[in-house]
């Protein structure tokens, strides 16, 4: 991690406890919608990665066998607590997404939400979720990406300006074309929120 990314992890950490107090408007009006559409589609051992303070865990089936990873760890904290409080059985594990410390094809889907926009290497964190993934597993993905909308694009672009330096959080990126890249396959995506939102059902192929 270079002076850069340290720095970026650290108002991270200094933002758990307050975060979802500081981000309840956006998440109500943008993206809590994708957080069930996504959740909901996972099944048997599940990784979700980056699992932040934990907003997803009420929206997977019962069943499902969940692990979360988180680089924050005062964000890991928030997220055992909700899990307490929803009497969810998790296990919880400290990581980096462009380095899983999970064996190959270990999992049967892989969640990842609102997080992508914020890795230092989109392409070596998707990677490694198919790494994980078992033939036929699923990659289910949801983020704010540039829009299909020009005019969109160019206030996103703009905002880049200041997300970026200031916590590594790109508003103009988009995972989805990178996917094919590291042998998944689209089997379902959508687009909501004039094109800023994208929620994205991919498969390991077997």
């Amino acid at each position: 991690m270079d002076d850069r990314q340290a720095r970026h992890a650290r108002r991270w950490d200094q933002v758990a406890d307050r975060y979802d107090e500081l981000s309840a408007g956006i998440e109500r009006r943008l993206l809590a919608p994708s957080r069930p559409w996504v959740a909901g589609r996972a099944r048997g051992e599940v990784l979700e990665v980056g699992v932040g303070t934990g907003a997803n865990l009420p929206y997977y089936p019962p069943d499902v066998r969940l692990t979360c990873l988180e680089r924050s760890e005062p964000m890991l904290q928030q997220a055992r607590q909700r899990a307490a409080d929803l009497g969810r059985p998790v296990t919880f594990v400290r990581g980096d997404a462009g380095a899983l410390d999970a064996e190959d094809a270990s999992f049967d889907a892989v969640v990842s939400t609102f997080t992508l926009c914020c890795v230092p290497d989109v392409g070596a964190a998707l990677a490694e979720m198919a790494r994980v993934l078992r033939p036929g597993g699923s990659l289910l993905l949801a983020d704010h990406v540039a829009s299909d909308r020009w005019w969109v694009r160019l206030p996103q672009a703009l905002a880049d300006l200041v997300t970026v330096p200031l916590a590594g959080e790109h508003l103009g990126r988009r995972p989805a074309p990178l996917l094919a890249a590291v042998g998944l396959e689209v089997a379902e995506s959508e687009r909501t929120s004039l094109g800023v939102v994208e929620r994205v059902h991919a498969r390991q192929p077997g």
